[in-house]
């Protein structure tokens, strides 16, 4: 079981602070930098699509953001696990909301938060921002209000909307229970089915298994009060009276004994392993309740090994987890400008999870998680992760909302729009995600060198924090406890661990390793004790090459050439050693790597053939197929220039080494990055856009990078140190601590080809 990720609570306001307050912005999709341009986005351009709009409403989805807009509101009543904190202290959450929404579907979404608790207040407002939005997210409203207020504006709206509190948690353990039936070889007919918790989740759960066919008599429904039954008067209200039976049974452990499923919405705890041993034979368990579940899935496998136990945490299998339902729910629902979003399209989401679940598993998805996921006990409902939901989930729901005629626009071509929902996956968080997970598998220990740099510390923290492993920063106990004091992480001082020669026992045999190495250098003993002792950079590397760190993180200090010839004291990182560096820059939705931005000055052919091979080993190792570019201001051969001539004999050497990835060149960078330039060379063996630049020489990678960096705002990671015997990343002296962080990660990952 993976560690939970420990989170302090000065690290979550500086989240939310830096480097900007939030978690989102607006961004304009159309150009708005002359004067044509704002005659066309305001007045007089705006009011053609303003009269097009009046005399046909629909083709507001034509003109407008509407049709791939949520609103996501709230009036904060229900925050969390939190209770009623108000409308303004709910805008985090909704803000996140709205974030999922983009990261997972493409869809846009605004969160808005109603500052009343009356519900024709609510209902009032929602129904008047109704023509600004293709559909409406409801989220963290107590019941029962969030009964009535859902209820009235599905309605009285003709878009959907949609109370995830509910109906997300539904349709994810629908999905789970649909596998967890087919793995026990059960009937959802025939299962009895005990559900604790009658809120807006438990009542949504029951009533969504009841439209697939669970038998009511079948399904018993408890709350603080116990079971709730025909003739029962305390506790009770509309919603729960709709799901009273028939029976005897009064408690929650009298209903346990002989049921097939146990529904938990409830609180931690709530069920006892007499319980679980007193139900039917292989018993499926949703233990939902958070952030502890009703009955942890050791304490129902330590009497029932029979047992299929799913939670709502992401540190045990079977994850019940929102977000794999309301993104995917919303994107099929406004791509077919839909009115509503009903039962069956919710079943159509559960089914389709479920057969997802059922299917091989691809191998990215096992990298990010650590280990190979095989459809059984353990995994029957896909992880938030897999990058399939975005186009097998939305065509489920797109098929299921035409045939019951909920959709203003239906889809003609299926093929068409899979396709479509494949090119919005921004594979940029999923090459990230699978760093995190894999280097939270690694457990490395990760030495951090410049333990008198407040960045590096704050990344050091965060590195261990997190679950990734240990922390072992090189500095002096003093400077180190002073600065992390001084940055409001004092608590810290005692969990990473501080290294330096002083406190050592291994400098004399890091001396000795060091002369032998130097010694026919110009190094004398009195050089080799200043390195060894004295230098940050090289002490921590003889750290590594002894073996007393799983990795090593530096150079945030100082230029990335001063520190590679300080390693190279200890460790073989120089180009005829066959190392390269290879930096990523990732910027809307795109993740291109460019080489070599750290060692090599000026490569010839063969250099330059190597250095493709090592960024496509990069590529490969951060979950993308690679399509290597040979760049230049020449394209296959015009301009002839003695300048291109290595460029274009580059490829010719993969040729003969006989490479098992897609290379081509010599081009320059439209043509390798853009599809439309790249049609005027049907030739080309590259079958899509280049996601490996190969440059002329250092100085133009380093161009290209920080170009990219300061006017484009491209997020970097690197330079990747490839092609070294040891896991070695240097930074940048301007990275940031989050920068810093994902260095160790690729560190920690081994991702050095």
């Amino acid at each position: 079981m993976a560690s939970r990720t420990k989170v302090t609570p000065e690290e979550a306001l500086a989240y939310h602070l830096d480097p900007q307050p939030g978690k989102w912005e607006v961004v304009a999709t159309k150009p708005m930098t002359t004067q044509r341009d704002l005659s066309l986005a305001y007045s007089p351009g705006v009011a053609v699509p303003v009269e097009a709009i009046a005399e046909n409403p629909e083709s507001a989805y034509d003109y407008t953001t509407k049709g791939n807009t949520v609103a996501v509101i709230s009036n904060g009543t229900a925050i969390l696990g939190l209770g009623n904190l108000g409308a303004l202290a709910s805008k985090p959450v909704m803000e996140g909301k709205s974030v999922l929404f983009k990261r997972f579907a493409d869809v846009n979404s605004i969160d808005i938060e109603l500052d009343t608790e009356d519900p024709d207040a609510f209902i009032n407002a929602v129904k008047l921002m109704g023509p600004s939005f293709g559909g409406i997210n409801l989220e963290d409203i107590k019941a029962p209000e969030c009964f009535i207020i859902e209820q009235r504006l599905k309605e009285e709206m003709d878009i959907p909307v949609f109370h995830d509190d509910q109906h997300g948690t539904a349709v994810i353990c629908a999905a789970g229970l649909i596998n967890a039936l087919k793995i026990s070889g059960k009937k959802i007919e025939d299962v009895k089915i005990v559900l604790n918790g009658a809120g807006a989740a438990g009542i949504a759960c029951i009533e969504l298994l009841k439209a697939m066919g669970a038998k009511h008599q079948n399904c018993i429904v408890c709350d603080t009060k116990g079971v709730i039954y025909q003739g029962r008067t305390e506790g009770m209200n509309q919603w729960k009276s709709a799901h009273a039976i028939t029976t005897e049974l009064r408690t929650l452990e009298e209903a346990m004994k002989g049921a097939d499923v146990f529904l938990g919405v409830s609180v931690k705890g709530a069920v006892t392993p007499e319980m679980v041993q007193s139900m039917a034979p292989d018993p499926v368990i949703f233990a939902m309740a958070n952030p502890d579940p009703e009955i942890t899935p050791e304490e129902a496998h330590a009497v029932r090994e029979d047992a299929i136990v799913a939670t709502g945490r992401s540190d045990y299998p079977n994850q019940v987890n929102n977000v794999l339902g309301f993104p995917y729910l919303f994107r099929g629902a406004l791509d077919i400008h839909a009115r509503a979003i009903n039962d069956e399209m919710k079943i159509a989401c559960a089914h389709a999870l479920a057969q997802l679940a059922r299917e091989d598993v691809p191998d990215e998805v096992a990298m990010a998680y650590g280990r190979k996921l095989t459809f059984g006990r353990d995994y029957i409902i896909p992880t938030p992760f897999d990058p399939r939901l975005i186009h097998v989930i939305p065509p489920a729901v797109a098929k299921a909302g035409m045939n019951t005629g909920v959709a203003r626009r239906p889809i003609i071509d299926m093929d068409a729009y899979e396709h479509a929902l494949k090119s919005r996956m921004d594979p940029t968080a999923s090459v990230l995600r699978s760093i995190n997970t894999r280097a939270r598998a690694a457990q490395a220990r990760m030495i951090f060198a410049e333990g008198d740099d407040n960045r590096v510390l704050r990344a050091a923290v965060n590195y261990q924090r997190s679950g990734y492993g240990q922390a072992l920063v090189v500095g002096r106990e003093d400077d180190v406890k002073q600065r992390l004091e001084t940055a409001g992480l004092g608590d810290a001082f005692g969990e990473i661990e501080i290294v330096n020669a002083r406190n050592t026992p291994y400098l004399q045999d890091y001396k000795e390793f060091l002369y032998r190495r130097l010694q026919r250098k110009g190094f004398d003993g009195a050089d080799i004790h200043r390195l060894a002792a004295r230098d940050r950079h090289v002490f921590a590397a003889l750290m590594l090459a002894h073996g007393h760190g799983d990795g090593l993180i530096t150079g945030a200090t100082r230029k990335s050439a001063q520190v590679l010839e300080l390693i190279n004291h200890v460790i073989d990182a120089r180009a005829e050693d066959g190392a390269v560096g290879v930096t990523a820059l990732l910027h809307k939705g795109r993740i291109v790597l460019i080489t070599d931005t750290l060692v090599h000055e000026w490569p010839e052919k063969e250099d330059l053939a190597r250095i493709a091979v090592r960024g496509a080993e990069v590529a490969r190792l951060l979950g993308l197929e690679p399509r290597v570019a040979f760049v230049s201001f020449s394209t296959f051969g015009y301009p002839v220039t003695e300048r291109a001539t290595k460029m274009h004999d580059a490829p010719r050497v993969l040729d003969e080494w006989g490479v098992d990835f897609e290379y081509e060149g010599e081009m320059t960078v439209d043509v390798a990055l853009n599809p439309k330039a790249a049609e005027q060379y049907p030739f080309s063996r590259l079958t899509g856009p280049a996601n490996v630049l190969v440059v002329p020489a250092r100085h133009s990678a380093s161009i290209s990078v920080k170009l990219m960096q300061e006017m484009a705002g491209a997020t970097v990671i690197g330079p990747i140190l490839a092609g070294v015997d040891r896991p070695v990343q240097i930074c940048s002296t301007v990275s940031t601590a989050g920068d810093i962080l994902n260095m160790a990660l690729l560190a920690a990952c081994k991702v050095r080809a």
